[in-house]
């Protein structure tokens, strides 16, 4: 579903089946959105590598355990839920949340050609790890692998056009 070097996807991931709840078909989801509330809004979600789609009949937060309950079609009993558990669950685009200036979706930051100031290029961004306080970039370099914290003080700027991201390299790094 990614896309490498910054260009567009179709699907967002915003969950994880964690479990069944109950016998009735209700699933726990992990939520893996900066906006637990968004879930409140959606009409359907697509769950797994295959984006099987699902209409959402309720949804119910519960905030205190970073996950939401979901009564999808079609999903009627705890062993149907309980098939779905580990599976991502994943958004259309159109039903992404609008970003703010500044603000970039994984997919666009994954794959892009990091340098330091002075232009040298120190490798791709491979993946993001999100930490809770900062994201951290991995980055992909031509004899190490570095970490960067995704902070003002090291991302200088983000330049999706040209494909790349200018950094400052921490001291020690």
């Amino acid at each position: 579903m990614d896309a490498p070097n910054g260009s567009e996807v179709e699907y967002l991931i915003v969950g994880r089946v964690a479990a069944p709840h109950g016998v009735r078909g209700l699933v726990r989801v992990a939520i893996l959105s900066d906006d637990p509330q968004r879930f409140l809004m959606l009409e359907r979600v697509y769950v797994g590598d295959d984006l099987v789609p699902y209409e959402i009949y309720e949804a119910r937060l519960r905030p205190d355990k970073g996950q939401v309950l979901l009564s999808l079609e079609g999903v009627q009993s705890r062993e149907g839920a309980d098939a779905l558990r580990g599976q991502m669950v994943h958004v259309h685009m159109a039903d992404a949340l609008p970003l703010e200036e500044g603000q970039f979706f994984f997919h666009q930051i994954e794959g892009l050609l990091v340098v330091d100031q002075d232009g040298a290029e120190l490798g791709r961004v491979k993946e993001i790890l999100p930490t809770g306080a900062n994201d951290v970039y991995v980055v992909d370099g031509p004899s190490r692998e570095l970490l960067l914290p995704a902070i003002a003080d090291v991302v200088l700027s983000i330049d999706l056009e040209k494909g790349r991201i200018v950094v400052r390299v921490p001291e020690g790094l």
